[in-house]
C-alpha cells in the first residue's frame, strides 16, 4: 500500500505525464508516484551503503588501534615488531579504503562536525611534526592524554590518516621533503614516534566511530567503550533516520526527492574534487603547493584513493549490494539511456584512474593523468547537468 503524506499533494511527489496520439486523439494521463519510487532507494542507501561503510571503517580502526598499542609496548620493551608494522600497514590501508569509499556521502555529519578535515587533511606539516616530536612537554601530554590531546590540541595537518601514514610507511628525506616508497616503515620508531602514532590512531578511530554513530544512532559496546574511555560525546544526529523518515515530523527533509538530490550532489562534489584538485593540482604543478598536493604520498596509494572515490559514487548511485533499490533505478525508469550513460562513465573513470602509473612521482604533464581527469570531469558533468535536473523535475 502506498504511504501518502499530507505534504505529498504536490508536483514534487506525483508526476503527471500526458500522452496523446499524433492524430490529436484523447489524451491519457498516467501518474507516477515519484516519492514512493525514491523512498525505496533511501533505506538501502543509508543502511547498506553509508552505515555499513562507516561501520567497516571503524572496525578496521579498532584493529589498527590494538596493533599500535602493541607496537608501543614492544618499543618500550625493545622487542622486534616488524610483523606488527606490516599488519598495521594493512589495517591502515583497509581503514583508508572504507574512508575513500565514503567520500560521495561527506554530506551531513562528516561536514557539519568537521570530521572530514579532522581526519583527512594534507599535505602533512612535516616541520611542525618534527618540532612536536622533539618537544618533551607536548609529548608527555600526548602520552598521558592520548587521542584526547591529539584531537583537541593539534591542528589538522598533524593528525588523521596522513600523519599516521607517515609513521607507518617508509619515506626518504630529500630537499626538505619526505618522499614515500610505499613500503612498510622499518621497525625502528623512537619512543616519541610510537606514542604519537598511538595518539593519532586513537583519535582517528574515535572519529570513525562518531561517524557511524551519527548516521546509525548506535554502535557496538566495544566502540561505545572507546568513546566513553576517551570522554568523547557522540553526535546525536541520527542522520540516517532523518533521511529514511523524510516528510515525517522531526525529519529535516521534506521529501525523498530532496534526499535523492543531496545524494547526487554529494557524488558531483567528489567527482569534481578528484578531477580538479586531487589529480588536477599535481598534474599542473605550477606552484610548490600544487606539486605537493599528493593525497597519499608515503603509502603511494593515491590512485587507489581516487578509484575508491569513484566507487563511492557507484555505491551511492547504484547501491552497494545486489538487489538494492537505488537512485539509478529511478533514473532508469525515466531515461534508460541516461542511466546507462552514468554507469558507463563510472566504469570508464575507474578504468582511466587505474591506468595511471607512479602518480606520486610522475603526475605532472602525464597523459594518463590527463585522460583520467577528463573522464572523471565527464562523470561530474553528466551527474550535475543531466541527473540532477531530471531528479528536480
Amino acid at each position: 500500500m502506498k504511504k501518502v503524506f499530507k505534504f505529498a499533494l504536490c508536483a514534487a511527489c506525483v508526476l503527471s505525464m500526458a500522452a496523446c496520439d499524433k492524430k490529436g486523439g484523447d489524451t491519457k494521463e498516467v501518474t507516477f508516484d515519484k516519492e514512493a519510487a525514491l523512498q525505496q532507494a533511501i533505506t538501502p542507501y543509508v543502511k547498506n551503503t553509508v552505515v555499513a561503510t562507516y561501520g567497516k571503517m571503524a572496525d578496521a580502526g579498532m584493529v589498527l588501534l590494538e596493533q599500535c598499542e602493541q607496537i608501543l609496548d614492544k618499543v618500550e620493551k625493545r622487542e622486534d615488531y616488524s610483523a606488527l608494522m606490516q599488519d598495521a600497514d594493512a589495517s591502515w590501508r583497509l581503514m583508508r579504503k572504507y574512508w575513500e569509499q565514503s567520500e560521495a556521502f561527506l554530506l551531513g555529519p562528516a561536514a557539519s562536525h568537521n570530521i572530514d578535515p579532522h581526519i583527512d587533511s594534507w599535505p602533512l606539516d612535516f616541520n611542525a611534526m618534527n618540532a612536536l616530536l622533539n618537544d618533551p612537554v607536548r609529548m608527555a601530554a600526548i602520552e598521558e592524554e592520548g587521542g584526547a590531546y591529539v584531537g583537541d590540541k593539534l591542528g589538522y595537518a598533524l593528525k588523521g590518516f596522513h600523519a599516521c601514514e607517515y609513521l607507518l610507511f617508509e619515506s626518504i628525506i630529500k630537499d626538505g621533503r619526505a618522499i614515500g616508497t610505499g613500503k612498510p616503515h622499518a621497525a625502528n620508531l623512537s619512543h616519541a614516534e610510537a606514542v604519537y602514532l598511538l595518539g593519532i590512531v586513537e583519535d582517528l578511530t574515535q572519529q570513525a566511530i562518531l561517524l557511524e554513530y551519527a548516521w546509525a544512532g548506535e554502535v557496538s559496546a566495544a566502540k561505545q567503550k572507546l568513546l566513553d574511555d576517551g570522554e568523547v560525546e557522540p553526535y546525536e544526529d541520527n542522520y540516517g533516520a532523518q533521511m529514511i523518515k523524510a516528510g515525517q515530523k522531526g525529519s529535516i527533509y521534506v521529501t525523498f526527492q530532496e534526499v535523492a538530490e543531496e545524494i547526487i550532489a554529494g557524488c558531483v562534489d567528489i567527482a569534481g574534487e578528484v578531477a580538479d584538485l586531487k589529480m588536477g593540482n599535481p598534474y599542473i604543478s605550477s606552484t610548490a603547493e600544487q606539486r605537493d598536493y599528493i593525497e597519499s604520498p608515503y603509502s603511494c596509494t593515491s590512485t587507489i584513493d581516487f578509484a575508491d572515490n569513484i566507487r563511492s559514487i557507484q555505491h551511492a548511485y547504484c547501491g552497494s549490494q545486489d538487489g538494492d533499490a537505488s537512485v539509478s533505478d529511478f533514473i532508469k525508469s525515466q531515461d534508460a539511456e541516461l542511466d546507462a550513460k552514468v554507469r558507463k562513465a563510472i566504469e570508464e573513470s575507474v578504468k582511466a584512474i587505474e591506468a595511471i602509473l607512479d602518480f606520486e612521482s610522475k603526475a605532472q604533464n602525464s597523459p594518463e593523468v590527463k585522460a583520467a581527469i577528463d573522464q572523471v570531469a565527464a562523470l561530474e558533468e553528466v551527474l550535475d547537468k543531466e541527473v540532477l535536473p531530471l531528479l528536480s523535475k
